[in-house]
């Protein structure tokens, strides 16, 4: 039952995860910016390695992991799996978990000293999660199918 204490619980965890992986998924990109920016091996850059490292490893990834629980705990609860917009939600969690993949990805070459974009790059890049998070978001409240 969707109203039960449980699902409810459920849903402010889910919420609270989501919400701390979201602010990594719009922030980090906007660390590569800044990183981008300044040279290889400068003070800076080691600035930046630590703060891409905490952030990603510290906060975003324990929140999707805890996201992922809540949210497969939620549709097994409220009995959602047949709904089609959780298909489509489901979809774009898939593109956003890619995107997250791609930016761990990032990180690490920024760790090595190896990134091989600019700036402008990065603040294209930082669109990806924005649209994505509007998609998941209009479907789970609207449930439009």
């Amino acid at each position: 039952m969707p109203d039960s204490d449980l699902y409810l619980w459920l849903k402010a965890i889910h919420l609270i995860a989501i919400i701390a992986f979201m602010a990594g998924m719009l922030y980090l990109p906007r660390l590569f910016v800044y990183h981008a920016s300044v040279p290889k091996g400068s003070p800076q850059s080691e600035l930046f390695k630590v703060m891409e490292r905490r952030l990603e490893a510290g906060i975003m990834r324990p929140a999707l992991v805890i996201g992922y629980g809540t949210g497969l705990a939620l549709a097994f609860e409220g009995h959602w799996f047949a709904a089609a917009w959780l298909n489509w939600k489901f979809l774009f969690v898939a593109l956003m978990t890619v995107v997250y993949g791609f930016f761990v990805r990032i990180r690490y070459r920024f760790a090595a000293d190896a990134n091989l974009h600019s700036a402008r790059y990065f603040r294209f890049l930082n669109e990806a999660p924005t649209l994505l998070l509007i998609a998941i978001v209009v479907l789970a409240v609207l449930k439009p199918m």
